[in-house]
């Protein structure tokens, strides 16, 4: 839920509280207030009967307005008191709420019990009014309440949502940074100041590693070069000794390695930043066949079965990371395979799948697309698989590992991820 969802729902719940609890306070108020005015009332009426009986030494006559009951009674006190009680409305025939004094009057050495009745029907109409009035008034506050945070809070929020929106397509490799904004809030002023400095900052650091990174190795491949060099001139001398020989070929294998070591740290480097080539429409099925036949040698070499079952498949990516895709899939089935044994090469439904024989061992699924995971009996970088996945992220494809049927699987899907091509 969004902030300003939780903001409206926390203000909306308050508000209503804090109105129904205010209403019925009100409504107890207005209540007491009109009890107050008829007790009142009926108190003037109690001295007007009192000054009427003193005066006429008899009780009046009863009227509509108000009701006179009396009873004879030996009582010599009697506290005077104020309740409720019904009121018959002649006219309409019918009981209605009403407020009643009850007092002792005394008439010719006579005491009574004198009872007024008073309606409250006018108290009462006047009380609805006041409270339908109020509910009004309430569903039109809270209505006002929910326009004002649904229109004027997101207006408010607009900038931050714009911050938020660079921040999601920040690209470090853009020069460009975020932009700030200039808002009315001041908090959101110091946020948009904040997050254009961070940017600038990071993006002046990436350029600077980058740019690190590019020279240092391209100032590393040439001594690489030198050395590579120096070592095949060295190999073709006659007259070496045997064990200086193995010692030269030992350098001669590590400097090679350290140098695909170099090309695939870069390669990574490139790929995370999304610093390759322009995109275009490739044939998948073209290029294995492609790669077939420039590891023909390798597969005879080590008498492997090759089973093809192809169908035309096209997307659209950098060709340069394709081929890397493809070649390394091709030479971690070839490298880690045995000698007599099966690789099978499968496209169908937007997928393609790679399958291996080898270690009669599952490959820890949860690393193996880690950066410089490998078998221990592995000659490799250690970076083939991590450069896979790389690639797969920056296209959005998904590249899968399992052991089938003593078969190590790579499968890739380049569309509807949700099925597999094994289980």
């Amino acid at each position: 839920m969004k902030l300003s969802a939780h903001y409206s729902k926390a203000s909306i719940i308050i508000s209503v509280s804090v109105l129904l609890i205010s209403g019925l306070i009100y409504y107890l108020i207005i209540n007491h207030i009109a009890r107050q005015q008829l007790d009142n009332d009926l108190a003037d009426e109690l001295e007007e009967l009192v000054a009427y009986v003193n005066t006429n030494h008899s009780f009046p006559r009863s009227d509509n307005e108000d009701q006179l009951s009396y009873v004879k009674t030996n009582l010599q006190l009697f506290d005077t008191k104020f309740f409720d009680a019904p009121f018959l409305n002649v006219k309409e025939k019918e009981n209605e709420a009403g407020r009643a004094v009850i007092a002792l009057i005394k008439i010719n050495n006579q005491n009574y019990i004198a009872t007024i009745v008073e309606s409250r029907e006018g108290t009462e109409y006047l009380i609805q009014i006041i409270s339908f009035i109020t509910i009004i008034l309430t569903v039109v506050l809270l209505s006002v309440l929910i326009i004002t945070n649904r229109y004027v809070l997101n207006g408010l929020w607009r900038p931050f949502h714009y911050i938020l929106g660079q921040v999601k397509h920040f690209n470090i490799a853009n020069a460009n940074g975020i932009n700030t904004v200039d808002s009315k809030v001041d908090e959101f002023n110091e946020l948009s100041d904040a997050v254009a400095k961070m940017s600038s900052r990071v993006t002046s650091d990436y350029q600077g590693l980058k740019t690190f990174t590019e020279n240092a190795s391209h100032e590393m491949m040439t001594p690489l070069a030198v050395i590579t060099s120096k070592l095949d001139l060295l190999i073709q001398d006659e007259t070496l000794r045997s064990d200086q020989l193995s010692q030269i070929t030992d350098i001669y294998s590590a400097t090679n390695r350290l140098a695909r070591l170099n090309q695939s740290l870069l390669l990574l480097a490139k790929i995370d930043n999304n610093l390759m080539p322009e995109t275009e429409w490739i044939n998948i099925q073209t290029a294995i066949f492609e790669k077939t036949q420039q590891f023909q040698e390798l597969i005879h070499s080590k008498n492997i079965e090759l089973e093809l079952t192809l169908n035309t498949l096209e997307i659209n990516a950098s060709k340069y990371l394709i081929d890397v895709l493809i070649n390394n899939l091709f030479s971690n089935a070839i490298r880690h395979n045995e000698t007599g044994g099966i690789i099978r090469i499968i496209i169908n439904d937007k997928k393609l799948l790679f399958q291996n024989s080898g270690e009669q061992k599952a490959l820890i699924d949860s690393i193996v697309f880690e950066r410089f995971y490998k078998g221990k009996t592995s000659e490799g970088t250690g970076l083939g698989l991590a450069i896979m996945k790389n690639i797969c992220n920056l296209y959005g494809f998904e590249i899968i590992y399992k052991y089938v049927n003593g078969l190590h699987s790579f499968e890739i899907t380049f569309e509807n991820r949700d099925k597999q091509m094994f289980s």
